[in-house]
């Protein structure tokens, strides 16, 4: 009994000492101001690093990041959001700035399903019982999962390129020629070298990223550096690598989330108020007709012309004032 004792005080002493590792790392972490306040919660799986602006008693607005990026993608849409009496948050997702894990031993887990549950966990640890969600990449698929599962705690939603849920059925049918070209990446992932290449060009890979995926932005180093620190996060790699694998099928999800999943796979209807938004990046579907059908509440498609994928971004006026409209 008391050599159970005993072991059961080291694994709590390690847990302790990974979390403090973790902390320590968040420090090094520099937010811009105009997110308002760098802040840390435990929710579910996960110590999160948010930013928190805008009066306490407005109405909440949550912005969600996509890769390779970070909240620093807000820099502009916030002020704008808090001008106008919003109570704006904007966490990092998992992998990303100063967002952890609590336990040493949880699955590095990057599917869909995760992250829409980490986004209600977050929520539930704040006690916001409903808020506007807006995202773009990882964070556009992950609003409309939780719009899709969760239609009671989303007041509106706002989608850079519109309905992305994944479909893994769907996902192992081969495309174009040219559409397989943008995927590349993803096939790079699925390789070892791909894992190890990317773990040791970080920061040049999500530049090149960045490029690609919006050729007109001038971005200068400093905007890059910005968001590239929080790709030191030392779940980064991992969270990537599985969240790309498991949209090919080549890795598996964790069972809990089966039942979201397969809800997601079902391709549900948005019920909620939404507005989602085409640009040059999403291509011949800029027009958003190819998934207009699946938004069925209060419903509005806008098309930014010149701009990539980072809309909030490139065009912080045009995503602020759509998170504004959508609440109302």
């Amino acid at each position: 009994m008391k050599t159970l004792f005993n072991i059961l005080i080291a694994i709590l002493f390690m847990n302790v000492a990974f979390t403090q590792a973790q902390t320590s790392q968040q420090k090094t972490i520099e937010v811009s101001s105009s997110l308002g306040t760098l802040k840390q919660i435990n929710a579910g799986l996960l110590n999160v690093g948010y930013t928190e602006a805008g009066p306490s008693n407005g109405t909440p607005v949550i912005l969600l990041h996509g890769w390779p990026y970070d909240i620093h993608s807000y820099n502009e849409v916030v002020p704008i959001l808090v001008s106008k009496g919003y109570h704006v948050f904007t966490p990092y997702l998992r992998g990303f700035g100063t967002t952890t894990f609590l336990s040493k031993d949880t699955f590095r887990n990057g599917q869909q399903a995760a992250l829409a549950s980490d986004i209600i966990a977050f929520m539930d640890a704040l006690k916001i019982d409903k808020a506007v969600i807006g995202g773009f990449d990882w964070g556009a698929r992950t609003a409309v999962a939780v719009s899709a599962l969760w239609p009671e705690r989303v007041k509106g939603l706002v989608s850079v390129s519109g309905y992305i849920v994944v479909n893994l059925e769907a996902n192992l049918k081969p495309l174009s020629p040219t559409a397989e070209l943008g995927w590349w990446y993803q096939y790079y992932f699925a390789t070892e070298r791909g894992k190890q290449g990317y773990a040791q060009n970080t920061y040049d890979f999500n530049r090149l990223i960045w490029k690609i995926a919006s050729p007109l932005w001038n971005f200068d180093k400093a905007t890059y550096d910005q968001t590239a620190q929080s790709f030191d996060n030392p779940d980064h790699v991992a969270i990537v690598i599985h969240n790309y694998r498991w949209r090919q099928s080549l890795e598996a999800g964790e069972t809990k989330y089966d039942n979201l999943e397969k809800r997601l796979a079902s391709r549900p209807e948005i019920k909620v108020p939404s507005i989602t938004i085409g640009s040059d990046f999403d291509g011949a579907f800029a027009d958003g007709k190819a998934y207009a059908s699946k938004f069925t509440g209060k419903y509005e498609h806008r098309i930014l012309k010149g701009i990539g994928h980072n809309v909030p971004q490139e065009d912080p006026k045009a995503f602020a004032q759509a998170i504004i409209d959508v609440s109302k």
